[in-house]
């Protein structure tokens, strides 16, 4: 059985279980801060792309049209921060970059997929 300090904490972690009006459940802000962190402007594309495998810069930037070389960079920096991908410097001359999803960035491949397939079915 789960000490209560232990019990209290991972409620924390996990959110808010109060109820709100009409007895429903507020919204949790661990699910609130992933879906602002997915949820940026490219974020998604970017996740979108890496599914498939290891990119270079260059061949994110050619997948995602109309994403700037300044946004992009801003964005890889921000997904390497949450340790939701993972950049690696490959050998050679000349040096080159290469963009993967890590563990953490993996798990979220049902959701990227299932948003892709909901918005197939219900966008125009």
């Amino acid at each position: 059985m789960a000490a209560p300090a232990a019990t209290a904490a991972k409620a924390a972690r996990q959110g808010s279980t109060k109820q709100g009006p009409q007895g429903r459940s507020e919204c949790c802000t661990l699910y609130h801060q992933a879906v602002e962190m997915v949820g940026k402007r490219w974020t998604g594309a970017i996740l979108m792309v890496l599914l498939d495998g290891p990119l270079r810069f260059s061949e994110v930037r050619s997948l995602v049209p109309d994403l700037s070389d300044r946004l992009l960079s801003e964005r890889l920096k921000e997904l390497e921060a949450e340790g939701i991908v993972a950049r690696r410097v490959l050998e050679g001359t000349p040096v080159r970059v290469e963009y993967a999803l890590s563990e953490k960035g993996r798990a979220l491949e049902p959701a990227v997929r299932a948003l892709k397939a909901w918005a197939n079915a219900w966008l125009d």
